[in-house]
């Protein structure tokens, strides 16, 4: 299922496949907190040693950690043990992060991934007639970036020449006309990602043979991935630039044909606004099956 299939309206939060609280559901909420807020940051400044303040280095932001407080259950008398028990099941403790989107306003809904290390359901005198109040769940997201829900991809070819005009240089009746036609346009071997946020997204790279030597160039900010590597017709290297991973037909990894010009994969990020990438391959590589196609989500802080 799709991440926040179920979320249609303001005020819709749905963490997994199965959990949607809000408006229409026996779970309601008033306050949302770390969904907005810029989560911590380490900074990388270094005092200077013979003046006043610091060298200015990287921040780098900590986990998100994200809270729906002063909760509302309320059902039947007779079915509130199946709205908290649906609720305990949901958000039980697990080593893996689940989908979390949140619908707050009129820019829609956005997208994290978190797991759940706190709840709190009080058990008061409103229990015995269906409705718990001030209950809370809390999450931590090890990502603190949420993510636009729709995912964007795009692809190119490597470059290959248009046809060009036909001057028609043989004997024959055959002239010039106009319009004159050079023939449908050969690959560039470039395509734009927008990230339409305002943080750093990091993009599903994939190169499908018959390739050697693939490389995609960020023109934007000059990072290149590059790997040192023969595919062949139905061969896949996938490179997860958030996880660091390169994966040949998803079973064998292959990070080590990285070559010199790579930067590390974590590094190969698409910032803020359009970006222009191009395809490129080891000279006489220049097979027109061969492609390389990206993913990417608009990130936000």
């Amino acid at each position: 299922m799709a991440a926040g299939d179920k979320v249609t309206q303001r005020g819709h939060v749905q963490f997994g496949d199965e959990l949607l609280i809000g408006p229409g559901t026996p779970y309601r909420w008033r306050s949302l907190t770390g969904w907005e807020e810029l989560p911590a940051l380490d900074s990388g400044s270094v005092n200077r040693a013979d003046g006043h303040g610091s060298y200015p280095g990287h921040l780098l932001a900590q986990a998100r950690t994200i809270t729906l407080d002063d909760m509302v259950v309320r059902a039947p008398s007779g079915t509130i043990g199946a709205a908290v028990r649906a609720l305990n099941t949901a958000t039980a403790p697990g080593d893996d992060e689940q989908p979390l989107v949140a619908w707050i306003d009129e820019r829609g809904p956005l997208l994290a991934y978190a797991r759940v290390v706190r709840r709190a359901i009080p058990v008061g005198k409103g229990y015995a007639l269906g409705t718990v109040t001030g209950a809370a769940i809390q999450w931590e997201a090890s990502d603190p970036r949420r993510y636009a829900l729709v995912e964007q991809q795009a692809e190119t070819r490597l470059p290959m020449p248009e046809p060009g005009l036909n001057w028609h240089v043989d004997p024959g009746p055959e002239a010039l006309t106009y319009p004159l036609a050079f023939g449908t346009p050969g690959s560039t071997g470039t395509v734009t990602a927008t990230n339409d946020g305002d943080a750093p997204s990091h993009p599903l790279v994939r190169f499908r043979g018959p390739v050697e030597l693939p490389s995609i160039t960020n023109l934007r900010t000059g990072a290149v991935l590059e790997y040192d590597i023969a595919l062949a017709a139905d061969d896949e290297l996938l490179v997860d630039t958030a996880a660091g991973t390169v994966t040949l037909n998803r079973t064998a990894s292959r990070l080590y044909t990285a070559t010199a010009r790579s930067v590390p994969e974590p590094l190969f990020t698409l910032a803020p606004g359009a970006a222009s990438l191009t395809f490129r391959a080891a000279p006489g590589s220049s097979d027109p099956r061969a492609a390389c196609s990206l993913r990417w989500r608009s990130a936000y802080w």
